[in-house]
């Protein structure tokens, strides 16, 4: 009887571990969206929350503030970028609304770009910001 030739076994050992990393990685992201959407203590989940302050601040944005928004969320990749934001819309939104403005300012949206951006992107931020010459020094104390 013929046995198997090594390089075969090797080829779906290969395959196997690719196949079990590819899930696990997708799983991950899966299972991080599914927690968004679990309603928290005051029965609405992080999404809702989302649509909501952008949904009630829709008014407030001016044609300058969007391209400005645009602009924050050009260096995330093209596949997260509509996700992106929307996140970064809602807590500029929920900034501009809380405040009472009128509309939706630059320093609403540079400070609603800081909030919305995970601690651990902050030194890109910078960079980012630093990069497009756009005054952050009045926010510096939420980069800590």
């Amino acid at each position: 009887m013929n046995s198997t030739p090594d390089w075969f076994l090797y080829f779906i050992g290969f395959w196997t571990i690719v196949l079990v990393a590819f899930m696990s990685i997708g799983g991950f992201f899966m299972f991080r969206k599914f927690l968004k959407v679990l309603p928290k203590q005051d029965g609405k989940s992080k999404l809702d929350w989302q649509n909501y302050w952008v949904e009630r601040s829709r008014p407030l944005w001016t044609e300058q503030s969007k391209q400005l928004l645009d602009k924050l969320a050009s260096p995330v990749p093209s596949a997260f970028r509509d996700i992106a934001k929307h996140s970064i819309a809602a807590k500029i939104g929920q900034l501009a609304v809380e405040s009472g403005a009128k509309e939706v300012t630059e320093a609403h949206c540079i400070e609603g770009y800081i909030l919305a951006t995970p601690k651990r992107d902050h030194s890109f931020l910078i960079s980012f910001l630093e990069e497009n010459q756009i005054d952050y020094s009045s926010y510096r104390h939420l980069l800590g």
